[in-house]
């Protein structure tokens, strides 16, 4: 496209200004817009699952929080072991509830399984030390774990990233002040990842901020379609617009799909779809409507009204149904000796999995099916990324 400019849009930030999206409901409230009354054909008036719930729901840390006994890491440490007596050339890619054995540890880990699937949606796995283990052991370990809970891996990016270092490499990369979130120390606003299951194992805490945040779909998805069901009609509509970063190029689909058996449950990131600081939007690419800004500033705002706040600790593994659960973080400090390190797995539990639309089947091939990209497929076992993947959006894993 010759000359190409960026098409202005609707005054709507990738992180989002409440008072920006109040001015935008009151002004298109005076509007004589036809709103429907009722939510979309096949979609619930209200969703009644456990995976609905507000932060109110966990002032008792143990509903979500599985503590390792001193037995319970022997026999992961034993696992190791096991591991690395195997006969043959083996690497992450080979770690499973076969080549990690535990025994007495995998019923509770299945019950996570279920827990993340079939009830509120995610937890946490405290205990473990990572500065006990080399950083190749840490990658087994964690690998070895996930696997009783979601065994199969997503790959990550274009470069066949099985794993994300999220870690702020401002320090390491020159020029690199527009890097993308993984590897900048910026908040997030809620988000899905393209995943089933998102695990995040903590290697270091940051020395301040860095707390994630965790919201329900559902709920969001019940308060919405109670007040406001014509923003249900628009999430759920295929018009919008995401940007893929090359020029003058996009896709459409919905933002809230109606899941088999499960009902409502979002899935999208904000930065396609408004852009970012960092990832400004492309030139001629269509921008999104103002009832698609009121409707995705509603959702945030929605959930940051839920949200579950918490800051994990080192050793912490957090996972997520990513369907059923938004998630967002703080922005954060990191000290010389103290800096903020997560390793990233997208998971997949074939047995227990929502099912996934059709509209998100090429995207899910991408990631766990016998896609290019997983004919590259790398395990990064140390912290670090290319410049290309730093830097620019095109080589980002959404």
């Amino acid at each position: 496209m010759l000359h190409a400019r960026v098409i202005p849009g609707p005054d709507i930030e990738w992180n989002p200004s409440y008072e920006t999206y109040r001015a935008r409901v009151e002004s298109l409230s005076r509007m004589d817009i036809l709103r429907p009354q009722g939510v979309p054909e096949g979609f619930p008036k209200t969703v009644d699952a456990p995976w609905v719930w507000s932060a109110a729901d966990f002032e008792d840390d143990n509903r979500h929080i599985l503590s390792l006994s001193e037995s319970e890491i022997v026999e992961v440490e034993h696992a190791l072991a096991f591991f690395k007596g195997l006969p043959g050339d083996l690497g992450p890619g080979d770690v499973s509830c076969t080549t990690f054995p535990l025994p007495h540890l995998r019923s509770k880990l299945g019950g996570i399984a279920k827990n993340l699937h079939l009830g509120f949606g995610f937890n946490v796995i405290r205990g473990l030390e990572p500065q006990k283990y080399s950083s190749y052991e840490n990658i087994i370990i964690y690998l070895g774990i996930t696997s009783y809970i979601a065994g199969k891996r997503a790959v990550q990016d274009s470069g066949g990233s099985m794993i994300i270092h999220v870690k702020d490499l401002g320090r390491q990369i020159a020029h690199s002040e527009m890097r993308q979130s993984p590897y900048a120390r910026n908040a997030q606003p809620f988000h899905n990842d393209v995943c089933d299951i998102l695990a995040m194992y903590v290697q270091e805490q940051a020395a301040g901020g860095g707390e994630s945040h965790l919201a329900s779909s559902a709920k969001i998805y019940n308060e919405i379609a109670a007040t406001r069901p014509d923003v249900i009609h628009t999430l759920a509509d295929p018009s919008w617009i995401f940007d893929k970063y090359t020029p003058a190029y996009w896709n459409t689909r919905a933002i809230l799909f109606n899941y088999t058996g499960k009902g409502p449950g979002f899935c999208f990131s904000r930065r396609p779809i408004t852009g970012s600081p960092t990832s400004p939007r492309s030139p001629g690419v269509p921008p999104m409507t103002e009832i698609q800004a009121e409707a995705l500033d509603m959702v945030h705002f929605t959930a940051v009204k839920h949200q579950l706040s918490m800051r994990l600790q080192r050793g912490d593994i957090q996972l997520i149904n990513n369907i059923a659960v938004f998630h967002a973080r703080s922005g954060f400090q990191d000290r010389r000796n103290q800096r903020r390190h997560i390793i990233r797995l997208w998971l997949r539990n074939e047995e227990l999995a929502w099912k996934t639309p059709k509209a998100l089947e090429k995207t899910w091939f991408e990631k766990y099916g016998n896609s290019e990209r997983r004919k590259i497929a790398t395990w990064n076992i140390e912290p670090g990324a290319t410049r290309e993947r730093i830097l620019f959006r095109s080589d980002s894993c959404s």
